[in-house]
């Protein structure tokens, strides 16, 4: 067996679903919307799978949805993209994110990662060969400077892993942190892997993409899904954007992971794609009540709650007085029936973040019993 697997514990993740299912619990942990996604996506996928071919789609994706990511991207972002070389369609934002890692680096080769991260990336990297060399984020802001990309990047450094928003720790990332990133990648000619599933959950600026950024745009791929922008987790549907040749050497990866996507789910998400920017503005609006709904409601409770600039997740800071936050999280999801995630699950170094994150994209009854469950807990410590 690998060990780089076969080692892998069952994450908490898998274990904090499993407990909220079995408990009839709250599950605040676990990344997915209470609601079903946009129902007029749903019923052109629908429709699609009795009209359309359900045999192989193209490797790089039907030309519809390509093209409708290159519309959807030029109309909402300002990006000019080629659907026939510049845009490509994968299983899933995490094939993307496989995809890219096989395809960019070899074994010794060097990765630059930021932690706390999507628990993805080490693994992957660490299958591929590369050795992680990790830029540590620290609370409230979770920002980066140069003396930590001084710390990480080397004549060794082949790729850097991004993502923006970033979760678990909701930070968008700015003109200035990119600028900066720049030119570290520039010296060392990494290329970048932006993870930018949660752009359209960014709530009080735009989107800000590597590929904005003048320094970054000929050396970056960003990353983008289907599931997040539609609220469809359970679709898999990404997509992967950027120059040509980066394009070109992650479809030779692409074609031998999951070689194409369901084309029915690429019809329905053409079609999405499509709709008015009045469709999406809403359905932020709703993102952003639930957001605010929670926070209000831990605000009073007595609890700190960080900013949540992008993505379904805010955070809680437990303070000093909570030495495990795992062990709470435990607590909190036998004894007051929510299940959360401990920011520590992000973090490879082990640091011991007093940090919660929660899922707000969840119904108004929802998270008033999260929060009346995560108010108890804390009183009991009192």
């Amino acid at each position: 067996m690998n060990p780089i697997f076969a080692d892998l514990p069952t994450s908490i993740f898998e274990i904090m679903s499993l407990e909220a299912r079995t408990r009839g619990a709250v599950n605040l942990g676990q990344g997915f919307p209470e609601a079903d996604g946009f129902p007029e996506v749903r019923e052109a996928a629908a429709r699609a799978f009795m009209e359309q071919s359900n045999q192989y789609a193209p490797m790089r994706g039907l030309p519809v949805l390509r093209q409708a990511v290159a519309a959807f991207y030029s109309r909402t972002q300002g990006l000019s993209l080629d659907p026939d070389t510049e845009v490509m369609i994968t299983s899933g934002a995490t094939e993307a994110i496989a995809a890219a890692i096989l395809s960019f680096i070899t074994p010794g080769d060097e990765v630059v990662l930021f932690e706390p991260m999507y628990d993805a990336y080490l693994p992957l990297v660490r299958r591929a060969g590369g050795v992680p060399r990790v830029v540590p984020l620290k609370p409230p802001h979770w920002t980066f400077d140069g003396d930590g990309l001084d710390a990480v990047f080397s004549d060794r450094t082949r790729l850097v892993l991004l993502t923006t928003p970033n979760n678990p720790t909701t930070h968008a990332l700015t003109h200035a942190e990119l600028d900066l990133l720049a030119q570290y990648c520039e010296r060392s000619g990494a290329v970048v892997m932006s993870d930018e599933v949660w752009e359209q959950v960014v709530f009080d600026r735009p989107h800000l993409s590597v590929l904005h950024v003048p320094g970054l745009k000929e050396r970056a791929v960003k990353i983008g899904s289907a599931g997040k922008i539609f609220s469809l987790t359970g679709w898999k549907v990404g997509f992967v954007c950027g120059p040509r040749p980066l394009v070109d050497q992650m479809a030779r990866a692409h074609q031998f992971i999951t070689f194409a996507t369901p084309p029915a789910l690429q019809h329905g998400v053409a079609f999405g794609l499509g709709l008015p920017q009045a469709r999406f503005d809403t359905a932020l609006v709703e993102l952003r009540a639930q957001r605010d709904h929670l926070a209000d409601g831990l605000a009073q409770g007595g609890f700190r709650v960080m900013a949540a600039e992008g993505t379904y997740f805010l955070n809680i800071d437990l303070g000093d007085g909570v030495a495990d936050p795992v062990a709470f999280a435990f607590d909190l999801l036998t004894k007051h029936g929510v299940a959360t995630i401990p920011l520590k699950a992000f973090c490879e170094s082990g640091r011991n973040l007093p940090i919660l994150r929660l899922c707000f994209a969840k119904s108004p009854a929802t998270l008033d019993r999260g929060i009346a469950g995560l108010v108890s807990a804390q009183e009991s410590l009192l």
